[in-house]
């Protein structure tokens, strides 16, 4: 469940959209009374950011060291919100006794209890404004992200509202929170060729060409031909996840290869420049299969031992090329599928307009009518796109609707023919796979990679699946879900690097 987005004044210059699990379904339909709980949180309730998204390991008490609230009606709840965080669930009567009523009439106690239930670690960093009604306090997740609160009390002393807003890194810089290079291990640029193109790529490998041979793997980027070999794209150069992967797999001994895909880095469209559009899902894999070529013949690799990573809308290459539907390759030994997609990508593309068109009405930007009409633009989109393999009459690409995909159509229409799923359930018998999915990933959540988890057990892959906590889509800390946060300086998950390390030193 998410709330609107809400502008506060001070701090970095946007605003925070913060997500909520969704309700418990019933044959697809809400439980009763969910209704009222969506509307709970349009009101945007009492602990709208931080508090209800955050959670509750430890948190210092007021009565102990460290910052204390004060004796104010407004400190005394929140010091008892915080408490009753960290001993989620919270009590009916508890709920009841705290917050206003004309909140708790929009929401049942349960379903705020439901709500709370997958946040955790939530821990007070310092509490700056000391009002009756109101007390202003930071607060951080797993003792990074950080978010401003400002809880607010009715006539009454009872909670009725607690907007947040994130609080920007003091110390530090996207480079600064990516994961050093193994001491000894170099990134070397490389370039090898791909259906003529020179394609151009980072290497990294031990410094010590006498080390011996070592596992290695693939890291193909993410979406189209916008991102790049770090999975960077313009507008968003400091994502650097697979700069941070390149660097925890040195750590663990493996060596890998990166690449800017076509379009993409310093790549670019080299031979395709004049004719974008006629570079299709072929040329792609035809990257693919060399960059693994390319590897698997580095002096320094032991072939025997080579793994893919896919990430996001890469998840269908990896899988492509494990299973042999890309053409001849060296044999892959183990696969790491993060946060990939798990269905047909166009039926991906309306799943997630249909949230976006939704949130906007909820925000008050669209009108129902005007959601209706985008809507019914999409499904048509879609149908013509997957029948002609063009978009509709009057419709242009890089403009409205069609500027989303941001690469070549050709490769669009024909990724969509596969179901990432049956083409898991096509790779040898017996391969290691490891799925991960993130209930904070605004793009692509747990419920829609159990599809794919499922088409990897019916493939009797060996499949290991890793549930994040408070992890965005590009692999960060970051529980807002706000797609902007992915540029900003926050840790790489910790949980995930522990996860990589115990399946590589497993399977690879």
């Amino acid at each position: 469940m998410r709330l609107p987005k809400l502008a506060f004044p001070g701090g970095r210059a946007k605003t925070t959209t913060i997500y909520y699990p969704a309700p418990a379904t019933t044959a697809g339909r809400p439980r009763p009374g969910t209704a009222g709980w969506r509307r709970f949180a349009l009101a945007a309730v009492a602990v709208a950011g931080l508090l209800l998204a955050g959670c509750g390991s430890s948190h210092p008490s007021s009565a102990g060291p460290g910052p204390a609230f004060p004796s104010t009606p407004a400190g005394v709840q929140a010091q008892w919100l915080l408490r009753a965080l960290a001993r989620w669930p919270i009590p009916a009567a508890a709920i009841r006794a705290h917050f206003a009523p004309t909140l708790l009439a929009k929401g049942s106690p349960a379903e705020l209890n439901a709500s709370l239930e997958e946040w955790q670690q939530l821990g007070l960093v310092s509490v700056t404004s000391k009002q009756p009604n109101s007390v202003e306090f930071v607060v951080s997740v797993r003792g990074g992200q950080r978010f401003r609160v400002d809880l607010t009390v009715d006539a009454h002393g009872l909670i009725d509202g607690a907007p947040s807003q994130e609080v920007a890194p003091t110390a530090s810089s996207p480079a600064s929170v990516i994961p050093v290079l193994a001491p000894g291990w170099i990134a070397q640029p490389v370039t090898f060729e791909a259906g003529g193109v020179t394609i151009y790529g980072t290497y990294t490998r031990p410094g010590n060409a006498a080390a011996g041979t070592r596992p290695a793997a693939l890291l193909i980027s993410a979406y189209g031909s916008s991102t790049d070999r770090n999975d960077n794209a313009p507008g968003q150069p400091d994502r650097n996840t697979y700069e941070a992967v390149a660097n925890w797999l040195s750590a663990d001994g493996v060596a890998s290869l990166r690449y800017d895909k076509l379009g993409s880095g310093q790549t670019g469209w080299s031979r395709y420049a004049a004719h974008p559009e006629r570079a299709g899902l072929e040329t792609y894999e035809q990257e693919a299969v060399a960059a693994l070529t390319f590897l698997a013949a580095q002096r320094q690799v032991d072939r025997a031992r080579l793994a893919v990573f896919g990430h996001s809308e890469s998840g269908i290459y990896a899988l492509l090329l494990a299973s042999g539907l890309a053409g001849p390759a060296p044999k892959i030994r183990a696969v790491a599928l993060l946060e990939p997609v798990p269905t047909r990508f166009l039926d991906l593309v309306v799943q997630s307009s249909d949230a976006s068109i939704t949130r906007q009405v909820m925000q008050g930007y669209l009108t129902a009518a005007q959601a209706r009409s985008d809507e019914q633009a999409f499904a048509r989109m879609t149908v013509t796109l997957r029948r002609t393999g063009a978009l509709p009459p009057g419709m242009q690409p890089g403009a409205g609707l069609a500027s989303m995909f941001q690469r070549p159509l050709l490769e669009v229409t024909q990724i969509d023919r596969y179901d990432p799923a049956a083409v898991a359930a096509t790779l040898p018998a017996h391969t290691p796979v490891l799925l991960t999915c993130s209930n904070a990933d605004g793009t692509i959540g747990c419920a829609l990679e159990d599809h794919l988890a499922a088409g990897l057990t019916q493939g009797s892959a060996r499949l290991d699946y890793v549930h994040l906590d408070g992890v965005d889509h590009f692999l960060k800390e970051d529980i807002t879900q706000n797609s902007a946060d992915c540029n900003e300086s926050l840790p790489f998950s910790a949980q995930l690097r522990a996860a990589l390390r115990t399946f590589l030193a497993s399977n690879l």
